[in-house]
């Protein structure tokens, strides 16, 4: 059931941001849930674009998830481990069916190719430790892909199978392509594309329509525009879309053409998401559906941290390699002491509890355009702020996420 007083407090929060020009952010929506699924507050904010008569942002609204798309190609491969269509600890089963990445060069720091002395698993890839980077963090990579460059929101293939690693493949943690790499090695391992998968065996068994890889024409009639706040301004305007062609994609021919990416090719609308994260609290079942779509020990696996051995690896800052693409960070989740921090299969963990009251082990991830979700399974709440606004990093909504993940666990300890 909603909380009317947490409802009417992060309404509050969220205009605060909208109604204010001179943040950049047009709008926004906030939703959060509960272990059984229900919905503790959904609070959509501002107006879906910056420009004049522009229709107000609503709960239909339509976002570009970026990133978040992550989670859903990570259960989806793991699904497919459970079935024993894919292996997660075999380098041999990955080169058979990406034997591409058999002879993968490494970029090394004299930006030279070199053998890579580390064989790549499907872990490496769902974890990020596979070698691999992306041209808008890296600027080693970004300037290895030039004159033409690299482009990895452009929905073609080719932009990834032809990107080197970036680090010796199980060395060191860093963002990159290794789930775009996951999706397609699961693709020609069982014959489905990827988006097929996540609509047959996630979404279409927890009952959600507006997820999908290829939007359909109700879910373009409500998409959010994209805006951009360029290098040196706070304030915004829309831009063309980030990542069109998925979106201008309308015969069958266009659509086989869209590569299908693990790492940032989902629209989703946010109260939809939520309850993929809701299912995560609850080992794997839905709690609207009754749906289990991935076992409990699935689940813990995907906890699990990954790169014990780097506590500090979100420490070492986000680059800005583009500066229209990502704000420089000093470091992703900043928690006060600097407890050790960990990466699952395929998300941040904040092992100690947070400030805003999260438990511990907590999962999160973002999206490029300023998304950010959260998973607690200590205390069973889950939740999603959305946002089409680059460069990814934006303060003010980081803050509203901040502010209103906080004002759900003062609403949940006062109930």
């Amino acid at each position: 059931m909603v909380n009317q007083k947490l409802q009417e407090t992060v309404q509050k929060n969220l205009d605060s941001v909208t109604s204010d020009e001179s943040t950049g952010v047009a709008g926004l929506v906030f939703v959060a849930v509960d272990c059984q699924g229900n919905e503790l507050c959904a609070v959509p904010s501002g107006k879906k674009g910056a420009a004049a008569g522009r229709a107000p942002m609503d709960m239909d609204t339509v976002f570009w998830i970026a990133s978040c798309t992550k989670l859903l190609a990570t259960m989806a491969c793991m699904q497919a481990v459970e079935q024993g269509k894919l292996k997660l600890d075999d380098a041999q089963f990955v080169y058979q069916h990406a034997p591409e990445l058999k002879n993968v060069k490494v970029l090394d720091e004299g930006g030279r190719l070199v053998d890579k002395q580390h064989e790549i698993t499907l872990r490496m890839l769902l974890s990020h430790t596979s070698g691999f980077g992306y041209e808008f963090f890296n600027p080693r990579l970004r300037d290895f892909g030039r004159p033409c460059g690299y482009d990895v929101f452009h929905a073609d293939e080719r932009d990834v199978l032809r990107m080197p690693l970036v680090n010796q493949p199980g060395t060191v943690w860093e963002y990159g392509v290794g789930i775009d790499w996951a999706g397609i090695v699961l693709e020609r391992a069982t014959g489905v594309r990827l988006n097929d998968w996540i609509q047959q065996h996630i979404t279409h068994p927890l009952g959600l329509h507006n997820i999908n890889m290829l939007p359909t024409d109700d879910m373009k009639k409500n998409l959010a525009y994209m805006h951009q706040k360029w290098p040196g301004q706070t304030t915004s305007s829309e831009r063309d879309h980030m990542y069109r062609e998925p979106i201008v994609a309308e015969t069958h021919r266009e659509k086989q053409h869209i590569f299908h990416s693990g790492g940032a090719g989902c629209f989703a609308k946010p109260n939809e998401y939520v309850q993929v994260l809701a299912t995560l609290l609850n080992d794997g079942k839905s709690p609207k559906t009754g749906a289990q779509i991935l076992k409990p020990e699935t689940v813990e696996e995907m906890w699990k941290n990954q790169i014990p051995d780097q506590p500090n690896f979100a420490r070492q800052g986000i680059g800005a390699a583009k500066p229209e693409a990502t704000n420089a960070l000093p470091e992703m989740y900043p928690q006060e002491g600097n407890p050790p921090q960990g990466w699952g299969l395929s998300f941040f963990l904040t092992i100690e509890p947070g400030a805003t009251g999260r438990g511990r082990n907590t999962a999160w991830w973002a999206g490029i355009a300023n998304l950010f979700w959260w998973c607690d399974r200590e205390k069973g709440v889950a939740g999603m702020i959305a946002s089409q606004v680059m460069p990814f990093g934006d303060g003010h909504v980081l803050g509203q996420w901040i502010h209103n993940e906080a004002a759900v666990y003062q609403a949940l300890q006062s109930t």
